[in-house]
């Protein structure tokens, strides 16, 4: 008797609702893409790579969402199952960067298995998109960040802290807001701000200025280490108290963008893209940009020698805030 197997038609309305039967069987525990994920982040979290737990985990919860059961076994992921996902994705409004980033995240999942020897591939991932789309502009002009610097939020204290965690980011060369909760005293030394970057563990140098001191004066607690209250504790503690302070930032940061009807909408994500299209507008050489950024990775940094003088990087970030 052959396999009972789960029937994805990408054109029902099953795939709109989210409403699946799956059949998996007892004595299947263990054996599912769910199980064998929830195991796999767990020791991606144990050796620090919390970023990418977090992206299988909600990749995982969609996943899950769409086949309207538990876990499903590998055998039975097939092409069908992929294609079916992507489209009841679509059908709910995501747009094509969207739904290739959790496909890309299933597809690494997927490899891992195979590698493990969890499954044998029969290459489902074949008829689904998994590039990137040129994405909309999410940069801001040099005049809506002095908008952004100059309006008056004193009575709207979350608003406003939300503005400045923004602006302090954009005097950072567009530091991550993860990097930016875990800054210390100690990463400031000698009017340096010297720090590594989790997404890439690149050491990167910035020259401190008093737009940024500011900042710092401003929020900073004397009974704290960290440079900024974005977050406080250790481990799992310490994520936690991030990820909320970052949704509320989020949030405000919305806020403030229709508020002063920006062209885009605003997030934490554009002043590391403002930093970067106000350089280049400033003939900012693209080497010194990326090395600012610290995109140690791309090929327009491999070109030149290790490490730039960073007096070029303080140059450029110097020209930037100043015209703030």
């Amino acid at each position: 008797m052959g396999k009972t197997r789960i029937k994805f038609s990408v054109s029902s309305d099953n795939v709109t609702k989210g409403t699946r039967v799956c059949h998996f069987r007892k004595g299947d525990e263990g054996k599912g893409i769910v199980a064998y994920t929830m195991v796999f982040i767990e020791k991606l979290r144990k050796i620090g790579k919390r970023r990418t737990a977090d992206r299988y985990a909600t990749t995982i919860r969609s996943l899950k969402r769409y086949l309207g059961c538990e876990d499903i076994t590998f055998e039975r992921i097939d092409g069908e199952v992929i294609q079916g996902y992507e489209q009841w994705m679509l059908t709910r409004g995501l747009c094509r960067n969207t739904t290739s980033f959790y496909i890309r995240n299933l597809r690494s999942i997927y490899n891992h298995a195979v590698d493990d020897g969890a499954v044998v591939s029969c290459s489902p991932f074949k008829h689904v998109y998994t590039g990137i789309d040129k994405t909309v502009k999410r940069a801001l002009p040099l005049e809506a960040v002095k908008r952004l610097k100059e309006v008056d939020l004193s009575k709207k204290p979350r608003m406003a802290f939300a503005r400045d965690m923004f602006l302090f980011s954009f005097y950072t060369r567009g530091m991550s807001f993860i990097d930016m909760a875990q800054l210390t005293i100690g990463n400031l030394q000698g009017g340096v701000l010297c720090y590594r970057r989790q997404k890439t563990a690149q050491q990167l140098s910035i020259k401190w200025a008093d737009l940024m001191q500011q900042i710092v004066t401003k929020y900073r607690k004397d009974d704290s280490p960290y440079l900024l209250p974005l977050a406080c504790g250790r481990g799992a503690t310490f994520q936690h108290r991030y990820k909320n302070t970052y949704k509320r930032i989020g949030k405000q940061l919305k806020k403030l963008g229709e508020m002063l009807q920006l062209p885009i909408p605003l997030t934490t994500y554009v002043a590391r893209h403002s930093w970067a299209s106000i350089a280049k507008s400033k003939n900012v050489e693209i080497s010194t940009i990326s090395e600012a950024l610290g995109h140690d990775s791309e090929k327009t940094t491999r070109i030149y020698l290790s490490s730039l003088d960073t007096s070029l990087v303080d140059m450029a970030n110097s020209l930037i805030i100043n015209s703030i």
